[in-house]
């Protein structure tokens, strides 16, 4: 009996969680597509429930400022409009020989002039070869609009003896720069958001704690500004630096014949060279070395002599007391 009462209370049970879920699944179905959300508090003490009607979702905000040129995250519309153009540093180092490193340096400082840029630094030194002679060298740091940098380097070797070699680099910072910018944004945004509150705020302590995050984030913004103004600058100028060998060191070193009477006159010279500062020598000693000697010398030998005196008389003394013992031992 109750294995059968319980049967059919399972089976009523089962019917009934099939309805409930049916006629949820049709209410899903038939609802308006505005979506309608109870308030969470009924149930909870919270009063009578209020229906909330949920906004049309709306179009992401972009990251970025579209209108200077930044990327949009989000918005993949933006992205295919207005792609980040590629922000790229380029530079240049190089050595050549020319005949007048001096010349060549004040035409690359007239050349950064006419193309816009500007010397970074400029250097002229002397140097020298292997087989010791003094020849000029000298380098230059210039800066010029990256779009010239191929005819800058053109014109830089133009009537150039040798290059010796030839470096370009380039650095892609599109990632660093779009970063800074979204990092400026937000900046800028919780700065203008701080201001507010601070306009609102009554209690003088309240003001000073805003003005004081006011001041930092601000402090950050013009961080970030300058970050940006780097980037922007080494990408719109190109470095390029050279270094200007004469070509009087690039020259190898000649062997001339082998001549004989030239060693021998050379072997004469060095002996003679040799006597002379032979008897220079010995004249120094006598007159003054010499001298220096004896004066040291006579005082030590008078010590010495004192020394001596000293010693015998004091040997001689102890040798009489032993003859003396032995006398009077043999009494």
């Amino acid at each position: 009996m109750r294995r059968a009462l319980f049967i059919i209370l399972a089976v009523v049970a089962v019917f009934l969680l099939i309805g409930v879920t049916f006629s949820r699944m049709t209410s899903q179905r038939s609802a308006p597509s505005g979506a309608f959300l109870r308030d969470s508090s009924f149930g909870m003490g919270g009063g009578a429930p209020s229906i909330v009607e949920m906004p049309a979702a709306e179009a992401p905000a972009p990251a970025f400022d579209t209108a200077n040129g930044a990327v949009d995250l989000y918005s993949t519309e933006a992205q295919a409009v207005q792609p980040q153009e590629r922000l790229v540093i380029e530079n240049a180092d190089l050595a050549i020989v020319v005949k007048d490193p001096k010349a060549r340096m004040a035409e690359i400082n007239a050349l950064a002039n006419e193309f816009g840029g500007f010397v970074v630094s400029s250097n002229l030194y002397q140097s020298f070869t292997s087989f010791g002679m003094e020849v000029p060298e000298a380098t230059i740091v210039i800066r010029v609009p990256s779009e010239r940098l191929d005819e800058a380097l053109t014109r830089i070797k133009e009537g150039a003896v040798d290059i010796q070699y030839e470096n370009r680099s380039g650095q892609d910072v599109t990632n660093q720069y779009v970063d800074l910018q979204a990092r400026l944004k937000a900046k800028e945004a919780a700065e203008k958001k701080l201001l507010e509150i601070m306009d609102h705020a009554v209690r003088a302590e309240d003001v000073l704690a805003i003005y004081l995050q006011v001041q930092t984030v601000q402090t950050e913004i013009e961080q970030l500004k300058g970050q940006i103004q780097y980037l922007e600058e080494s990408a719109a100028l190109s470095s390029i630096s050279v270094r200007l060998v004469a070509e009087e060191s690039t020259q190898p070193i000649e062997i001339g014949p082998w001549t004989p009477q030239g060693a021998a006159r050379e072997a004469i010279q060095d002996l003679i060279l040799f006597f002379q500062n032979f008897v220079d020598f010995l004249i120094y000693f006598v007159l003054s070395i010499l001298p220096a000697l004896i004066l040291v010398a006579i005082p030590l030998y008078l010590v010495y002599l004192i020394g001596r005196a000293a010693y015998r008389r004091i040997r001689r003394s102890k040798s009489e007391v032993v003859d003396v013992k032995s006398e009077e031992g043999k009494k």
